[in-house]
């Protein structure tokens, strides 16, 4: 059973930097999509960044060039990069994943989200 455990949360203050992190923790295919999402209070939970196990990367069109997204050698822990922080970047931070069944919805498929981190972003 494949499980993610975030980490990193905290308070920081506007303009400054933050790296979170997720666990993971199982067994995983050869294919597989790990993300970044965040849930503001009263919003949406919205997507974040992506990155692939090809190193397909792609970010939410609000990231403009601020976040990073990347894994370690061993792709057992991906990273989230936050630069230029602002207010509105407060909220829970999640990490997802899926495998290739999970991608289709297909059963028994993996598509396992961590319990969350919370940044806030705050003078």
């Amino acid at each position: 059973q494949v499980q993610l455990a975030e980490s990193g949360g905290g308070l920081v203050q506007p303009g400054g930097s933050h790296r979170l992190s997720c666990v993971v923790s199982g067994e995983l295919g050869n294919i597989y999509l790990m993300d970044w999402h965040r849930q503001a209070p009263g919003k949406q939970r919205e997507f974040v960044a992506r990155i692939s196990s090809v190193g397909t990367i792609k970010y939410g069109d609000f990231v403009k060039g601020r976040f990073t997204v990347s894994t370690d050698a061993a792709k057992t822990t991906m990273y989230l990069q936050m630069n230029s922080l602002k207010v509105e970047d407060t909220a829970v931070y999640y990490c997802n994943i899926k495998d290739s069944r999970g991608i289709l919805g297909l059963p028994n498929g993996v598509d396992t989200w961590g319990k969350g981190t919370l940044v806030t972003v705050s003078p």
